[in-house]
């Protein structure tokens, strides 16, 4: 615990508040070639590198469905694809956003239903609520 000299000599100091989708804080300068911080974007495009499934940590039991993606900023990020049954494949344009899985370490990103190459998941559509 500090003395008060010390708090009036240094003070305190603030706790500097890190992103939790670090990948959409940044934008891409195509001529220059460079990352650069953008100020956050709400969604980003991407195309799928790789389509496969996971298992969660520990009390959990299941087969995560997850893509590799690699963002229009040259990121390449991990997102959960979620809903029952996807159409991704390798090469699928897909549209990211942020929210993380809790059981899926490194998995900080969803990918946006009903987006781009995504189709909209079936479950939840108004005819098959009615079947």
């Amino acid at each position: 615990m500090p003395t008060i000299n010390q708090l009036i000599r240094n003070g305190r100091a603030s706790i500097t508040k890190k992103s939790t989708a670090p990948a959409l804080q940044w934008g891409y300068n195509s001529l220059k070639r460079k990352q650069y911080p953008s100020g956050g974007s709400p969604q980003k495009r991407g195309v799928c590198i790789r389509v496969y499934t996971t298992t969660p940590k520990k009390p959990n039991s299941a087969l995560r469905k997850v893509a590799r993606v690699r963002l229009t900023n040259g990121f390449e990020i991990t997102s959960y694809i979620p809903g029952v049954g996807h159409n991704l494949q390798e090469h699928s344009v897909v549209l990211v956003r942020g929210g993380r899985i809790k059981d899926l370490p490194g998995v900080r990103y969803h990918v946006v239903r009903g987006a781009l190459d995504t189709t909209a998941c079936l479950l939840y559509t108004s005819d098959a609520a009615d079947e």
